[in-house]
Formats: C-alpha cells, structure tokens, sequence
C-alpha cells in the first residue's frame, strides 16, 4: 500500500494573530440602472431589512419594485457620483486605510484588517477569506453603525456567523454592537459641527435627522430608537444647545409600513413654514456621507425648505475619514482586543474616547 503524506494548509502552534473586519451597508457599483438593480435585489431581499411574508415579498419586489425603483435610484446616485466612484465606498476604504496604519502603530507590527460590505463587493465572505489566508485565530468585527439596529448591526453578525460556521477551523469572533453613547464618538460628532460652524456660520436650528426604521421593530424590542434618542440628547449637552436649539427626525422610510417619527421630510418643512431662514442639518447614525445623506438630505429636503418658505438647510457632512473619529475607532477596536482576552470578571472594560 502506498504512502501518502499529508500537506496542511494550516500550521498549528502559530502566534495568536487577531483580524479586523470593518463592515459598512453596501452600494452599487456603478450609477446606472442594472447595477443598483442587482444592489437593490440582494439588500431588499434580506428578511433583517424587509421583515414582510417572504412569499409575498418577493411577488412584490421582482414585479413592482425591481422594475420602477432601479432607474430612479440610479437618477439620484448619478448626483452624488464622483470621479471616484460612491462616496460611500471612497470615504469606507479611507476609514479603513487610516484605522490599519492607526492600529499599525498601536500594536507595533502588520495588521490584518480587511473592508467588507453587508450587500455588494466586496462581500463578508470575501474579506473573511483574505483575513484567513493569514491564519487570524480571531476576528473583530466593526459594522460601521453607530447605532444598533436589527436591520443592520444584526445582518452583519448573521452574515459573519454564517461564512464563519463553513469553515473547518473557525476563529474566535467578537462584534461590536454599537457605540451611540461613546464618550469619544460624541466628542467627535460635537467638534465636527463646532468647526462647520467656525467656518459656515450657523443656522437657527439644529436637526438631528437619523436613520428610519418601521415602529414594528421598535415593539418587537429593537433598541435602535432608544439609541438615536440617547445620542442626540448627549450631543446635544455636549454642544450645550437648549430644548429650542434642536430637534431629531427620521428619515429614508418607504412603503405603507408605520415608521418612527417625526419625519425628517415633514420636519423641515414645518421648518420652513415658520419663517425660519437657515437650519443645519447633521446625520449622526451615518458614520459615511451616501446617497441618504448627500442626495436625500443636502438636495431633497433643502429643497422641501426652501420650497416651504426657507432660504437655506445646510447639511453638515458625516464624520467619514476625519482624524478624530478614526482615532474614537481605533480605541473600540483595541478595547475590543482587551476584553476578548481577559477572563471574565477580572478585568473591567475600558471607555473608548477620542
């Protein structure tokens, strides 16, 4: 009988090696028709984002939606389109390139860290792939998501579990849910606007305008509402703002669906009816600038302003590659490698401040 002599791929008594996966939503790959409709067919199509009778869903997004939504959205990506490409995607890999050299430095040596989007390329499976390549005995995870929601934060840690449960030897893994009260993520939104402000004066009021979720996932125990509330109250008191300064809105709903209010749309044109001239406009759960921020936002409802008797509703831009959030970031993900490592109950977590 022959012998045959095994050759593994893997290589057992390596240093312990940790890799950062930093997730953001997804965007098409280019502003036109087919690609955001092959964008728009694998993000509708997860049950975290539509929660409907899966069934019917589909009916309803092969034949209606599939088939009006596309050229219309791609309409809306062609306004923020840059000689880049997505904004989204530009201001995600610079996060990413400024956080690898940031923990480069922290942690004296090469660092593994790869960019990944929940819908789209690259993909999770992909970017955990190229993290295994490197035999990572554990893997962090960074949806870049302020604030938890089941229809984002959730689909990435499903999405993470299901390449990880594939695998023969499958890495450690540990997620970052959120940090929406992060004393440095506060500190960096409020000298973001401090700064907008020095250099473009200020409007009348402040809007807080997040996210939209339906009310179903606030029922069914989602913290995300409680948490849009609890960042705007801080960031507020760190801006030192009175009651009459600010307000907070949702925005980005669609379909027949109850969703969190107020509405952003409604709120700014409330604004505008009641004489105000200026307002600012900030996006404290969008960590990048995207079509919800740059085109819904600084073109839509500053139209809907000014249509309803406003002058200007001036959009402060998201926090994107600046030096103070990537620093806040990079203080998650070490204190992530602390808590992993330490044995439960010997070792209290440390606060992540910019």
């Amino acid at each position: 009988m022959p012998t045959y002599q095994s050759t593994p791929q893997f290589e057992h008594g390596l240093p312990e090696s940790t890799g950062f996966l930093v997730v953001n939503l997804g965007t098409p790959d280019a502003p036109t028709t087919g690609a955001v409709r092959r964008f728009l067919r694998e993000f509708l199509s997860d049950p975290h984002v539509i929660q409907y009778p899966r069934l019917l869903w589909w009916l309803i997004l092969n034949f209606i939606i599939l088939l009006i939504r596309p050229s219309r959205s791609a309409a809306a990506y062609r306004k923020i389109w840059t000689e880049h490409g997505s904004p989204l995607m530009i201001h995600s890999q610079e996060i990413t390139r400024k956080l690898r050299e940031r923990m480069a430095s922290a942690l004296d040596g090469a660092v593994h860290m790869e960019l990944a989007m929940t819908y789209g390329e690259p993909s999770i499976a992909t970017a955990i792939n190229k993290l295994m390549t490197q035999d990572v005995q554990r893997i962090i995870t960074l949806p870049l998501y302020p604030q938890y929601s089941g229809t984002t934060t959730a689909a990435v840690i499903d999405a993470v579990a299901h390449h990880l449960e594939q695998l023969r030897a499958a890495p450690e893994s540990v997620c970052i849910n959120d940090y929406h009260d992060a004393p440095g993520y506060i500190d960096a939104l409020a000298t973001s606007i401090r700064e907008d402000r020095t250099r473009n004066g200020r409007g009348e009021k402040l809007l807080m305008s997040f996210h939209g979720v339906p009310i179903s996932t606030l029922r069914d125990g989602d913290p995300y509402h409680q948490q849009c509330q609890k960042t705007a109250k801080m960031l507020a008191e760190r801006l030192q703002l009175s009651d009459d300064d600010w307000l907070l809105s949702f925005q980005s709903r669609v379909g027949r669906e109850e969703w969190l209010t107020p509405f952003t749309d409604k709120t700014v044109t409330e604004l505008g009816t009641q004489g105000l001239k200026r307002i600012d406009v900030v996006c404290p759960g969008f960590s990048t600038d995207c079509l919800e921020t740059l085109e819904e936002i600084a073109m839509q409802n500053a139209a809907f302003f000014k249509d309803a008797g406003g002058d200007s509703l001036h959009y402060i831009p998201a926090l994107n590659s600046r030096d103070d959030h990537v620093q806040f970031l990079a203080a998650l993900l070490q204190q992530s490698i602390e808590s992993s490592r330490a044995i439960p109950g010997t070792t209290e977590p440390m606060e992540a401040s910019a």
